[in-house]
């Protein structure tokens, strides 16, 4: 156990190196030439480092089972829900310009040329322009509960003023502005959930929230479908617009119920009891060896970001989710690739439905099983795969029925890892806040930058097959297999280390931390 004058460090690759103390002693860090230097105070605790509550010491292992579980169904029915329910607007109001295609845009703004193309890559440049300085602002300010529902709000609005777009160049400003608004949701989303779960239940609480953007792929064609038949022309509105008005309108109402629902972080919130809090919060402590989010005031926004790009693991992550993301890019225009089948509007929406259906399916067990057994790199390597076998499938035939088995696999094989590639983030980069926070939406930012180029790998010239598009795919995604298998080399050794009792490269301190006396390991 920690005295006021020890500290414990979790050893990571680089400077991922924070120290602990109680409220009486700042930080004591120890360069490398064995000198003290002085570091940033930490958040005042009424327990030593490492230290469990009183009640938690008292319980016997079967009520610390009990109760935490209780804990865990209370968190998962606050937070799940709703976060799962944003995300199906979030990911509907940036992709159904897809489907508005379909109801008519091109020619009502007499679009020409890459006009369509760019309008689609153009919300991507503000997307990630905006990731790293939002989580950072979340982080800081320690208010998601808040700040997620406001941005959804911004973006409801501009998603419903785009109906009203007469030019190409009013829809150019829509997507750029949803793309800068929207932005904040789901890096900040993925780093919400790590303040709340531990790294064994991550994976399959990811899965149940990117389960939302399955979800609104495999319906937003059968709402499209819906409104193309009963409102194209309805007041004298093309159906396109009704689209944007409807589903925008929808995600306002969304917004505002969730700011009376969502919670801020474990420390702070309001609707645990006292002992519910500390619990919450030690678990987190345990999980790695060190608290988690204390107090806005401890977090820095240059010092998160300067360790995030200081350390390997981030480059390593963010070569593996940019394949996976750009392969994904083939879901920005799904109703386009299946319309390749020559079915009519109707037909083509209602079939991108079920390749989603089965994703949802797929996701949620890989997910389920890599948080049981602990293990990454094959849950994410063997869906990837299949999508590599999906994309050579789509390019090689004109068929009908291979094709679209070709689409039934492509999208379950390509987000069967991704949700579990996402976790893995947070599990192989944990402390301190501000650093996971700079990280996950680092990785995010750039991986997205692959949908900005992606849009015009799918002109119509180049139906049915798209070989340049499915060829970059195939491509991307073993790029994304050989970026985990480095992931996973880098990460034994660091075990194999901590085996030892030493630190990893890069380490200030000399000796064994609390956090690897607990046996904290990085997970495979």
């Amino acid at each position: 156990m920690a005295t006021a004058k020890e500290t414990y460090e979790l050893g990571l690759v680089g400077a991922d190196i924070e120290s602990g103390s109680d409220d009486k002693a700042a930080t004591q860090h120890v360069d490398n030439d064995g000198k003290d230097v002085q570091g940033p105070k930490v958040a005042d605790v009424s327990r030593p480092a490492f230290e469990p509550p009183e009640f938690v010491r008292n319980m016997t292992p079967e009520q610390r089972i009990s109760i935490e579980g209780k804990l865990k169904r209370k968190i998962d029915m606050r937070l799940m829900p709703m976060i799962v329910l944003m995300y199906i607007m979030n990911y509907l109001d940036r992709n159904n310009i897809a489907a508005a295609k379909l109801a008519g845009i091109i020619p009502d703004l007499n679009l020409k040329g890459t006009e369509f193309q760019t309008s689609v890559s153009i919300l991507f440049v503000g997307y990630l322009l905006m990731q790293i300085p939002s989580n950072l602002f979340m982080n800081k300010i320690g208010k998601p509960g808040i700040y997620l529902p406001a941005c959804m709000v911004l973006w409801g609005v501009i998603s419903t003023l785009t109906a009203a777009c007469q030019n190409y160049g009013g829809l150019i400003a829509c997507r750029f502005m949803l793309g800068f608004v929207e932005a904040a949701y789901f890096p900040g989303c993925l780093y919400y959930l790590s303040c709340w779960y531990t790294r064994k239940e991550l994976g399959f609480r990811t899965a149940i929230f990117y389960s939302g953007a399955l979800i609104s792929g495999a319906f937003s064609g059968l709402i499209t479908a819906g409104i193309t038949s009963g409102l194209d022309g309805a007041r004298g509105l093309r159906a396109w617009r009704w689209l944007f008005i409807i589903e925008g309108s929808i995600t306002i109402v969304i917004a505002a119920a969730s700011l009376f629902i969502l919670p801020d972080f474990p420390r702070t919130t309001t609707w645990l009891t006292e002992e519910e809090r500390q619990l919450a919060v030690w678990r987190l402590e345990e999980d790695i060896g060190q608290d988690d989010w204390s107090g806005s005031k401890h977090q820095s926004f240059l010092e998160g970001l300067k360790l995030a790009v200081s350390d390997v693991k981030t480059y390593v992550l963010m070569f593996m989710l940019f394949g996976i993301v750009a392969s994904g890019s083939v879901t920005n225009f799904f109703p386009t690739v299946v319309k390749s089948l020559n079915y009519n509007d109707i037909n083509t929406l209602l079939l991108t439905a079920p390749p989603y259906v089965l994703a949802v399916i797929t996701t949620f067990l890989n997910s389920w099983h890599a948080d049981k057994t602990g293990e990454r790199f094959f849950h994410i390597a063997i869906p990837l795969c299949f999508a590599v076998f999906a994309f050579i499938l789509a390019a090689a035939t004109t068929t009908t029925a291979p094709r679209y088995v070709a689409m039934m696999i492509m999208v379950p094989g390509v987000y069967s890892g991704y949700v579990v590639a996402l976790a893995w983030i947070s599990n192989s980069i944990p402390r301190p806040p501000a650093k996971r926070a700079a990280t996950i939406a680092f990785i995010n930012a750039i991986s997205n930058t692959s949908s900005i180029y992606a849009s015009y790998m799918y002109p119509s010239s180049a139906s049915p097959r798209y070989v340049v598009a499915m060829s970059v795919n195939c491509a991307m995604s073993s790029m994304a297999i050989l970026a985990a298998l480095v992931l996973r080399i880098m990460l034994m050794r660091l075990n194999k280390k901590l085996d030892r009792g030493i630190f990893v490269e890069g380490a200030i301190n000399s000796g064994v931390t609390e956090a690897e006396k607990k046996g904290f390991r990085f997970r495979l």
